[in-house]
């Protein structure tokens, strides 16, 4: 197991991607600190790991206050005694026109999924740095990173700062035996991406993008992020990984290719 007890905080874990990675670090022997703003969302998370003979408990959390971040450190180090990974995946999105996007939308996305990136990677660090054995970070960004959409302008920008962020917060923690990379994940089939597929027309123009042609599980995209919290990656520094089935390579649709 790879991550034998090891305590690994992983925020917007109660479904999705998040979720997926509460289950297969517990798989890994990992004792998980699974984070959300739904109590009953969280206790079925935690309920699912300990049937299958896991270690987990939940803490109430939103990502973009930093009060509840240092309540979730505390929260943590009190319970398990340290903090060995981090997994910044919590996030929001907001679309909207360029010319309707308010000041409380802009901070309502920056917040959780910069701004709350980065402190919770402090909080967890410090932790670390203190007890003197390292650890690791992996944020969570995505594909709109480097690619962009009309509607979705606070979203692209804070995925693009999270890569960013990775590679100035992987500097600062190298020598402290923090390891800090990103898994920037195209389209996966969440809540949300299931709702897209089920409209015919979105599917097909979403294929049309998609050379793998199939949307990725969230517990691929999980595996992945453990690949990146584990020693087997302790060599990437301030790296992001694009799972996406080959959405940021492409040029054209498939259609205009033949």
């Amino acid at each position: 197991m790879r991550f034998k007890d090891k305590v690994v905080i992983v925020t917007g874990a109660t479904k999705g991607i998040g979720e997926a990675c509460a289950y297969e670090f517990a798989k890994e022997g990992a004792k998980v600190v699974v984070t959300g703003r739904s109590a009953d969302l969280g206790a079925q998370v935690v309920a699912k790991v300990a049937a299958n003979g896991g270690d987990a408990f939940f803490v109430a959390c939103d990502i973009g206050q930093k009060a509840q971040i240092d309540a979730l450190i505390a929260a943590t180090v009190d319970h398990y005694g340290t903090i060995d990974v981090v997994v910044n995946n919590a996030g929001v999105n907001h679309s909207a026109d360029f010319f309707d996007i308010s000041e409380e939308d802009w901070d309502w996305v920056m917040g959780v999924d910069l701004k709350g990136s980065f402190f919770v990677s402090q909080g967890a660090a410090r932790v670390m740095v203190e007890q003197g054995k390292g650890g690791a970070i992996v944020n969570v960004s995505s594909v709109m990173a480097q690619l962009a959409l009309a509607d979705q302008i606070p979203y692209c920008a804070a995925k693009g700062g999270v890569n960013q962020l990775t590679k100035a917060m992987a500097l600062s923690l190298v020598d402290r035996g923090i390891q800090v990379n990103c898994c920037a994940p195209g389209p996966v089939l969440t809540e949300l991406m299931e709702r897209v597929v089920h409209n015919e027309e979105k599917q097909k123009q979403l294929m049309d993008r998609l050379p793998i042609g199939r949307i990725a599980t969230c517990e691929e995209i999980a595996r992945i992020i453990l690949f990146l919290a584990s020693k087997e990656a302790e060599y990437l520094v301030g790296q992001t990984i694009y799972p996406d089935g080959g959405r940021s390579i492409q040029a054209f649709p498939r259609r205009m290719e033949k």
